[in-house]
């Protein structure tokens, strides 16, 4: 049996292993297992993956991407520039196994962004939240050629405060971005502290959050105009670059 599962802490929102269940039996695919790993001692439950040769792959969540750079022995170079990891291959030979780090939020951001960009003059965004999702996220912009600000409620060196945006600041980032847990199921009426009487129909409103499907964030965008991407096709597109990783014998 090859064993897969998804790393992280809590893990009540998760749909990931009702997503490769039925994947699973929709392909009819007999040899795999997918299971939720909820921990909060990472070295252990890594030390217990790398000792069992039936684990071949993971996926790592909220609040592991990043921590669990430091627990495995390779990282692909998208991955390593942006300090976090959601996908883990596991490899073995005749001597050991082998932990290698890949992301795939990069793929799965980009993918479901991308139908939305057009037509829409979007030249600089706001990314709420600095975890190991808005790294992704960050990245990805760059390479469009729109210029980020973060935004924290920890005050990071190189963020600004929910405080701090105003309306000029709305006004002239027309593509805002969740990637904090704030609204994810079960605090569902939670939702990013900004002013949403700025919002207008040219703004982008992308919540990563997948769980409920239609956030308090996506909807105060959708009662204004704003065009709104919940984070399940993301979800998607993720998973199915992940099994894709696995299952390439050349990566």
């Amino acid at each position: 049996m090859r064993k897969f599962g998804l790393i992280g802490y809590p893990l009540g929102h998760s749909f990931s292993k009702s997503y490769f269940a039925d994947k699973f039996m929709a392909e009819s695919i007999t040899d795999c297992f997918y299971d939720n790993y909820e921990t909060q001692d990472l070295g252990s439950l890594i030390d217990h993956i790398r000792n069992n040769s039936e684990f071949i792959g993971m996926n790592v969540t909220i609040p592991y991407k990043s921590e669990i750079i430091k627990y495995i022995d390779e990282v692909e170079d998208e991955a390593a520039e942006i300090g976090a990891v959601n996908v883990l291959k596991i490899s073995s030979d005749k001597r050991a196994r082998c932990i290698k780090g890949y992301n795939t939020d990069i793929y799965g951001f980009r993918e479901s962004l991308l139908p939305h960009l057009h037509n829409k003059d979007v030249r600089n965004a706001l990314i709420l939240g600095t975890g190991g999702s808005s790294k992704a996220v960050a990245f990805v912009l760059k390479k469009l050629g729109i210029k980020t600000q973060y935004v924290s409620s920890s005050g990071k060196p190189e963020s600004i405060s929910y405080s701090d945006i105003n309306k000029e600041m709305i006004q002239n980032n027309l593509l805002i971005i969740n990637t904090t847990p704030v609204g994810m199921f079960p605090a569902i009426q939670g939702k990013p502290e900004i002013n949403y009487n700025h919002l207008t129909s040219s703004h982008i409103l992308f919540d990563l959050i997948y769980n409920p499907e239609m956030t308090c964030f996506l909807r105060e965008g959708k009662e204004r105009g704003c065009t709104i991407i919940g984070g399940l096709r993301m979800l998607q597109l993720q998973a199915e670059k992940s099994w894709e990783i696995w299952n390439n014998k050349m990566l």
